[in-house]
């Protein structure tokens, strides 16, 4: 197992996972803004 925590152990998958992270927050961010919170504003 220790082998496997090597393989990925390069700065550029901090990187990478950082990246992901962050484009998560900012889909996650858009999708409360633009379909839950008209949602809770105006209820059918």
């Amino acid at each position: 197992m220790a082998h496997l925590t090597e393989q990925f152990d390069h700065p550029a998958w901090l990187t990478a996972a950082g990246t992901l992270a962050g484009y998560g927050l900012i889909l996650l961010f858009m999708f409360l803004l633009l379909f839950i919170l008209p949602y809770l504003l105006f209820p059918a």
